[in-house]
């Protein structure tokens, strides 16, 4: 009796066993009772014919005539070439931007011959340190991030001529003293097609702030950059996903001029709205546009891209320069 005994529970362990070890299947899968489709079963089928039960033959080769399949690769992409203009149709281009902008911009002003010297020589050195050349006519943002500067400038790049200043507005950038605000990194960065911009959905955080802008506004990504952590002593550096963007239109425009960003560039609301419409840092995207329905369909229907679009922004700090000298027969006329 006692090896009987033995032997039912030794038989009893090992089929609990075998239940466990079979059971344990579905949660490696990871099932969930409410997911689509039947659910896992821990017991297969029985494929084994039965004595006397006929076996079919085994299938036989498919007929010699099957017509061949279609090559399923996808066309080749046809990139258009970026525009071409010469210096001149360069020059000419942007002194109508100038002026559109000018009538169309609020805040934007022109700067005296000293402070355009410094956005295009700033500007110039940081492209060339950068071994980024510009091959063609082309427009150039440029920010200056010197806390008591906090301007942009456009600047038209020519490959073999001097550059020429077109003008700007107030931004702000990154400020420090605050938990989490960054400074915005000096360098060249490009609005290049690997990253799809988008708009911003216009809501309000809990203070009624729209911090990127009214419903509509374009946001230019500039992907992850290093900057450093504005409110640490020392200064350690982290990750920011560098943008720029219009700011609350009612609340927070007004500081633009100062720095009060988390690390992205902020521009006015009107700036936002030209560059978009003429494209002035978007010359890849339009390019891509051409074949990626997700650019086109970021991009405004009604734009007209300028030939001398570039795609480069520069971050300089113009340090010991302590003003930004507006040239005072600007014209700074809101839009009507």
């Amino acid at each position: 009796m006692r090896d009987v005994s033995r032997l039912t529970r030794f038989v009893a362990l090992l089929s609990a066993s075998t239940a466990m070890v079979v059971g344990f299947a579905p949660l490696v899968a990871c099932a969930r009772p409410d997911s689509a489709g039947p659910e896992l079963s821990t017991q297969q089928p029985d494929t084994t014919p039965s004595l006397g039960a006929s076996v079919p033959p085994p299938a036989s080769n498919p007929p010699t005539d099957t017509p061949p399949q279609p090559d399923l690769a996808p066309p080749p992409i046809d990139i258009p070439d970026l525009p071409v203009v010469s210096d001149e149709v360069a020059r000419e281009e942007a002194s109508r931007l100038a002026v559109l902008m000018k009538h169309n911009v609020k805040g934007f002003s022109t700067y005296t011959p000293e402070r355009r010297k410094a956005f295009l020589t700033l500007a110039k050195d940081a492209v060339t340190q950068a071994d980024m050349p510009v091959s063609r006519p082309q427009l150039v943002m440029v920010v200056d991030r010197n806390e008591k500067i906090q301007h942009l400038d456009y600047v038209l790049a020519l490959p073999d001529a001097p550059w020429e200043s077109l003008g700007g507005t107030p931004v702000s950038t990154g400020t420090t003293g605050r938990k989490y605000y960054y400074i915005t990194p000096t360098g060249v960065f490009q609005n290049t097609a690997d990253r799809l911009g988008y708009r911003a959905e216009g809501t309000k955080n809990k203070y009624g702030i729209r911090g990127i802008g009214a419903k509509g506004s374009r946001v230019w990504d500039m992907g992850w950059q290093t900057a450093m952590k504005g409110w640490l002593p020392r200064h350690e550096t982290g990750q920011i996903r560098l943008e720029i963007h219009a700011t609350d239109p009612q609340f927070l425009e007004w500081r633009l001029g100062h720095p009060a960003s988390e690390g992205c560039i902020r521009i006015p609301a009107t700036m936002n709205k030209f560059m978009d419409h003429y494209g002035l840092i978007d010359a890849l995207y339009e390019q891509a546009a051409s074949y990626d329905p997700r650019f086109q369909a970021l991009l405004p229907k009604d734009r007209q891209p300028t030939q001398i679009a570039g795609d480069l922004v520069v971050v300089i700090d113009s340090g010991p320069l302590t003003e930004p000298k507006i040239d005072p027969i600007a014209d700074k006329r809101p839009l009507p």
